[in-house]
């Protein structure tokens, strides 16, 4: 007798002790303002999809709440309140922020540059990550990549690009160092926040426009305001999206909130890739069924746009020596990947595009 109620003690021991620990956790609630319109629902879902995430894997002690642009501070301003301790957390790219340090574009993408597993494989595997540690550092924030569009789109222009000449004067919203690399061939950048480009191409305030893809294109009307549509968006092939967070809230973390913080976003850099990757083809279609014209840029167009881009990293480099050996890091990197993939993927890649046009 004494030995079954030993046995039924030991059994209902275990089940007892499991509401127990979820009652210890550390109960944290952050704020995360964000940089992308709310009906962006997969580039601000990527905000979304943390919080559940995280929550989730916390049976709901570590509640992150998102906040669209201009709820808590204006969509160019995310890292600026993170820095200042105003917000635990946001999401936003570091490209936004160049003006601070040039270096901080690396962090998203550089012109010209990888794909998103190749990036992906650089902050992860090859280094990336520990090379922008210090850079994220001295803006007082620690990044966590966070989302990745996937390559994007040359953006929406009222009128046909045919040649070089045709760039000179053309006031074009475009964030990074794309534009300051456009500047060298006449263009007139103009950096403007999501929920303002559209009334901005309508009222002729700009002439073109370069957002991310054909699916958030579309849902932000683009098509309505300009018929062109371009490709590729050889500025931002895979720019890389980052949970910005308060060093001081980062470090009150349990260590266990912090891998799971980690997790979460790796989870919402490959999902929202998935994501992107399943809904730009069915939405390039519609655009093309309702009127949109589907251009390239010129040869001629890009191999100028690819000189002034290399002109522009010696220049660079040469003025900010962190840059320039962060970017060789990153180059090296760049070429390995590319002579990789051109053996392993783009070789069946190009045959199958050619034996399915001749079937």
């Amino acid at each position: 007798m004494i030995r079954r109620h030993i046995l039924a003690a030991s059994a209902v021991a275990p089940m007892l002790a499991i509401p127990a620990l979820t009652h210890a956790q550390t109960r944290i609630r952050w704020r995360m303002p964000g940089s992308y319109p709310k009906n962006l629902d997969t580039i601000y879902g990527g905000m979304e999809r943390i919080a559940r995430r995280v929550r989730e894997m916390t049976d709901g002690a570590f509640e992150i709440t998102p906040f669209g642009p201009g709820e808590l501070v204006p969509a160019l301003q995310v890292m600026d309140a993170v820095a200042s301790g105003s917000v635990e957390c946001g999401y936003t790219p570091a490209s936004y922020y160049i003006g601070k340090d040039p270096a901080l574009c690396i962090g998203t993408g550089l012109p010209f540059g990888m794909n998103s597993r190749q990036t992906w494989s650089w902050l992860q595997d090859g280094g990336g990550r520990e090379a922008l540690r210090e850079v994220y550092r001295d803006q007082g924030v620690i990044a966590i990549p966070a989302g990745n569009t996937g390559a994007q789109m040359g953006g929406w222009f009222r009128e046909e690009i045919k040649d070089v000449d045709d760039l000179n004067g053309l006031k074009f919203r475009i964030a990074g160092f794309g534009g300051q690399i456009l500047a060298r061939l006449g263009v007139v950048p103009q950096l403007i926040s999501g929920g303002d480009v559209y009334p901005a191409l309508e009222r002729g305030v700009i002439d073109a426009a370069e957002w991310a893809g054909p699916y958030d294109d579309e849902k932000l009307g683009f098509q309505r305001v300009a018929r062109y549509y371009y490709a590729p968006g050889w500025w931002e092939y895979a720019p890389s999206l980052d949970l910005m967070i308060n060093p001081a809230a980062y470090e009150a973390l349990p260590s266990h909130y912090k891998a799971i913080l980690e997790e979460a976003c790796a989870g919402t850099w490959h999902a929202m890739m998935a994501r992107y990757d399943s809904q730009n083809p069915t939405a390039l279609r519609r655009l093309i069924a309702s009127g949109t014209q589907l251009r390239f840029f010129p040869r001629d167009v890009l191999m100028a746009c690819y000189r002034a881009t290399q002109e522009f990293y010696a220049e660079m480099g040469a003025a900010n020596p962190r840059f320039g050996r962060i970017r060789q890091g990153w180059e090296a990197y760049r070429r390995d990947q590319a002579q990789w993939f051109r053996l392993s993927e783009d070789s069946i890649a190009n045959f199958l595009a050619l034996a399915s046009q001749q079937r």
